[in-house]
């Protein structure tokens, strides 16, 4: 933990890291409710909504449980969901299942397809209303911790430093922000909840985290290959039979088409590149009509937890919780998360209100687990429990056949004959070796539907200083080479959807780049490295993409 003793320090009742929904439904629920609270939340990107990335449909009761009038209040939310449908995909065709066989767990009611940069953009100005503060362009680096090992409060990250770690023209010292509590809402796999759950065994007894990779466009299509309000959600191909995740198309506002691709991130053949993968969807037959003739106008990448009821961890840790997909609470078979990102926020802020009523600070918030289960987290998630672990183990086909007679028995039944069935291992340690699998080949990108990564990017608008330090590090710098190389091909430059790492040549030798400028802050590289030998910290307040209407 980062010593403090020659910063600036400033003072708040309750530091929020993350201005995502959990982070900003915290912040509203708090003001709501105590009013005289100073309350600060911090955001990385430049703007607020810049680094978020969904799908995204979204199930419209977190929102209400925040603002009952919200139809009233207009936020940006997009049209209601007219039409639902589900396909598997072989490479030329597309099965419908039936309606009537999908288990009541997969479908939503009432739900809306959204922006959620956009959404968020709009909560934060009603948490602004409400008195918040809200500092973009600053990421928190580090946790302040008391003698007894509390947490009592974030540092924020310096300014102006080159990449030799000298200060530069401008330089400005990050500053300590002590608060009696501290919620970390950062997103799946954020560097503090990281380094939180790691200090405080607070996954200790739990599963290990699942994660999925989302890649996702938005296009630009003419009306009369527009249905507003249309919903597609796809299994099968590209993916083989042993890769799990599922595609999607959003029709949303505007005629714009939502299109992305989770890959499952337990995949293990090391020559699968979850970006190609995505460009082969697109050329499914099924989605080439759609596309024809459109433009792509954004692109993105975010990890995100897919892992569900057995792996979240302990949230409460002495001075601070976890909420949102920072403790991992998206329900894998609905693809949704956001509903309960809120959900975990307001009951996080209701009993860290409580407490600093009560005088508390600094300790354990005693039964915040169960406040947050009882939210309607619990009641979504244990019944779903076995899905992801049947898809792992038994590839999609007969996964996704177990998973519906799953599903169907706990609707009818209210109780599975698997118990719980448990994640054998985390993502990493899924990767075969080279010797051990068929490795993939992919085509070159057409420029018009598909394209390569470096086009790619560019449409996500990021932004770097390259002239900073490198946000992605390696613990030991020769295990790229020297380890991963001979045994899995390296894998970075492929499971990396923005050409952040690339095997080059220097003398005749093979050496490890690492173009940090590229880096779209997805996390995968954090999550899927075989050595577990690189870690993803954040950068320069303001860097990274900055998402419009993602």
């Amino acid at each position: 933990m980062t010593d403090a003793a020659e910063r600036e320090m400033l003072q708040t009742d309750v530091v929020i890291v993350g201005a995502g929904p959990a982070g900003l439904a915290a912040a509203i629920r708090l003001k709501q409710k105590s009013p005289e609270l100073s309350v600060t939340v911090l955001e990385k990107a430049a703007e607020i909504g810049g680094h978020v990335l969904s799908g995204a449909v979204m199930d419209p009761a977190g929102l209400a449980a925040l603002f009952p009038d919200w139809r009233q209040r207009n936020p940006p939310v997009g049209p209601d969901v007219t039409r639902d449908e589900m396909f598997y995909l072989t490479p030329s065709k597309a099965f419908a299942f039936p309606h009537q066989i999908l288990p009541p767990q997969m479908k939503t009611r009432n739900a809306l397809i959204i922006s959620l940069g956009r959404l968020c953009q709009w909560l934060g100005e009603q948490a602004a209303e409400l008195g918040v503060d809200i500092f973009p362009m600053t990421a928190a680096v580090d946790v302040l911790t008391s003698p007894e090992g509390a947490v009592t409060g974030v540092i924020t990250g310096d300014l102006g430093v080159d990449q030799a770690g000298n200060p530069k023209d401008g330089y400005a010292q990050g500053v300590g922000i002590e608060a009696r509590y501290t919620l970390l809402g950062e997103g799946a796999r954020g560097s503090l909840a990281k380094m939180v759950i790691e200090r405080f065994d607070l996954a200790a007894g739990r599963a290990p985290q699942k994660y999925g990779l989302g890649i996702k466009e938005i296009w630009q299509v003419d009306d009369t290959r527009h249905e507003l309000g249309r919903v597609e959600h796809y299994l099968g191909y590209p993916l083989d039979d042993k890769t799990s995740g599922g595609g999607f198309v959003y029709h949303a506002e505007n005629n714009q088409l939502y299109v992305g691709l989770v890959v499952h991130l337990d995949y293990e053949n090391p020559t699968l590149s979850p970006f190609d993968e995505f460009q082969r969807f697109k050329k499914h037959p099924r989605l080439e009509g759609m596309l024809d003739g459109g433009e792509c106008i954004s692109y993105g990448a975010r990890a995100l937890t897919s892992g569900g009821w057995q792996s979240i961890p302990k949230l409460a840790f002495p001075g601070g919780a976890l909420m949102g997909c920072s403790a991992g609470f998206l329900n894998a078979p609905r693809l949704k998360a956001i509903h309960n990102a809120m959900f975990s926020g307001i009951a996080t802020a209701d009993a860290v209100g409580a407490a600093i009523a009560d005088g508390r600070q600094h300790d354990e918030i005693d039964r915040l687990e169960d406040r947050v289960m009882e939210t309607g987290i619990a009641a979504e998630l244990k019944p779903v429990r076995n899905v992801k672990p049947l898809w792992s183990r038994f590839g999609t086909r007969l996964g996704v056949a177990l998973s519906g007679m799953e599903l169907w028995s706990q609707a009818l039944f209210g109780a599975s004959p698997l118990g719980t069935l448990s994640h054998n291992k985390p993502d990493f340690a899924a990767l075969k070796p080279l010797s051990e699998v068929e490795p993939l080949s992919y085509e070159r990108g057409d420029g018009v539907l598909t394209r390569d990564r470096s086009a790619s990017v560019h449409l996500a608008n990021i932004s770097h200083d390259e002239d900073q330090p490198v946000h992605l590090r390696l613990d030991d710098p020769t295990v790229p080479i020297e380890h991963n190389l001979p045994i899995y091909g390296e894998p970075a430059p492929l499971y990396c959807p923005a050409g952040v790492y690339e095997i080059g040549e220097t003398d005749g030798k093979k050496v490890f780049r690492i173009h940090a400028a590229n880096c779209v802050h997805c996390k995968t590289c954090d999550i899927k490295d075989p050595a577990q030998n690189i870690a993803w910290v954040p950068p320069e307040g303001g860097s990274g993409p900055n998402y419009s209407g993602m």
